[in-house]
């Protein structure tokens, strides 16, 4: 019998707990035995299984020093006493030592501290400084662990050339996309997007995601297109680049024709994908793109970033720009807009080309290389 113990303290929202989820409503029969969860309590709402428990420590868990501090004084006791066989690190960050005869996983799941034009970014910040730390600890969690999930190629060989060597146990399983994108449940049009035809960008507003550039592109498009047409960005912006994005719009006098729409429930993105006209994506790095497969699942044409590890998920489904070429960009909207034929026949190779990742093959591959060590 296996007992896995799950470190998902620092999954409170977003990608983090809808991987979990598809993972532990998808248990394969028999193994493991036992899954304790170590997590916030709402993931319990979301779990029937009589082999799943959630367990939520007495100690603040919103506090990242006193969690930390606490799984290097508490988790490998924990794991003791539950009699884990296996420990699973799914943040990226092996927080405690691991008992003797545990069998220790984690996952790649940030490329920016590994992305040196990244971090340089950030100039003289704490973001800095915390991008590089974590970049050590994320490596020496990897070459320590027993296995290694990464989601995309890109991200092993990233983590392999700062190693300086292939890691051990290494295995690239991509993520899924829920079948919510692919036919939407019916209701009602959620109230925040434009009543006109709209591009969509849905994003955290960060300077890698490159909001400034679409804006500015948006712009030059405005300029030729006159029929109506929104841009509407959806993400977490209490940032100062949000600030900036903000300020742009103003600058540009657009605040009419682009909807900045905040954080949005997840469960309103699969409408808002369906609805939209065409799709950005001006990511400069990402590990695996989830938005990127959300989109194409949706079956809408995209436009999206060349850096990687974009082709190796939208192959040749999807048309690509360098996100700082405004050029680039808006003479590719000009044409998708006025070429109504073309959006439709690239918008079918993103949906068929998306039926590659799912999330039924990503927990069988997953519960695969997870018990794989288990004698």
């Amino acid at each position: 019998m296996s007992v896995l113990l799950i470190d998902a303290l620092s999954a409170r929202r977003g990608g983090g707990q809808t991987y979990l989820l598809n993972l532990l409503t998808r248990l394969p029969p028999g193994e493991p035995s036992k899954v304790y969860v170590l997590a916030q309590r709402e993931l319990d709402e979301h779990l029937s299984s009589d082999r799943v428990q959630v367990l939520q420590p007495r100690w603040p868990m919103h506090n990242g020093l006193l969690l930390t501090i606490w799984k290097k004084l508490f988790l490998r006791r924990c794991a003791d006493r539950l009699g884990a066989s296996l420990l699973f690190f799914p943040g990226g960050i092996v927080g405690a030592a691991v008992p003797t005869g545990t069998r220790c996983i984690t996952m790649f799941r940030n490329v920016i501290p590994f992305d040196m034009a990244q971090r340089r970014r950030y100039g003289v910040s704490y973001q800095r400084l915390r991008n590089w730390l974590l970049e050590r600890v994320m490596l020496k969690g990897m070459l320590a662990a027993d296995l290694v999930i990464f989601l995309s190629d890109y991200g092993r060989s990233l983590s392999e050339k700062r190693a300086g060597h292939a890691i051990a146990g290494a295995v690239t399983i991509p993520h899924g996309v829920s079948s919510s994108f692919r036919a939407p449940a019916p209701g009602p049009r959620p109230s925040w997007l434009s009543s006109s035809p709209y591009l969509l960008y849905v994003s955290t507003f960060e300077p890698y995601k490159a909001q400034l550039e679409v804006v500015r592109a948006f712009a030059r498009v405005s300029q030729e297109w006159q029929r109506p047409l929104s841009l509407v960005l959806v993400g977490y912006d209490n940032s100062s680049y949000g600030r900036r994005v903000r300020e742009e719009v103003s600058r540009l006098k657009l605040e009419e024709r682009i909807v900045i729409a905040g954080n949005r429930p997840y469960a309103e993105l699969p409408a808002a994908n369906h609805d939209s006209l065409i799709t950005v994506f001006a990511s400069e790095a990402e590990n695996c793109p989830n938005v990127l497969l959300e989109a194409m699942a949706a079956g809408k044409p995209i436009l999206c970033s060349r850096r990687p590890p974009m082709p190796e998920f939208g192959s040749d489904a999807v048309w690509y720009f360098e996100p700082a070429n405004l050029d680039e960009l808006s003479a590719q909207l000009l044409r998708l807009l006025r070429e109504p034929d073309t959006r439709a026949a690239l918008g079918a190779r993103a949906a068929e080309r998306s039926r590659r990742f799912d999330w039924d093959e990503t927990a069988r591959a997953t519960w695969s290389a997870l018990l794989g060590g288990i004698k």
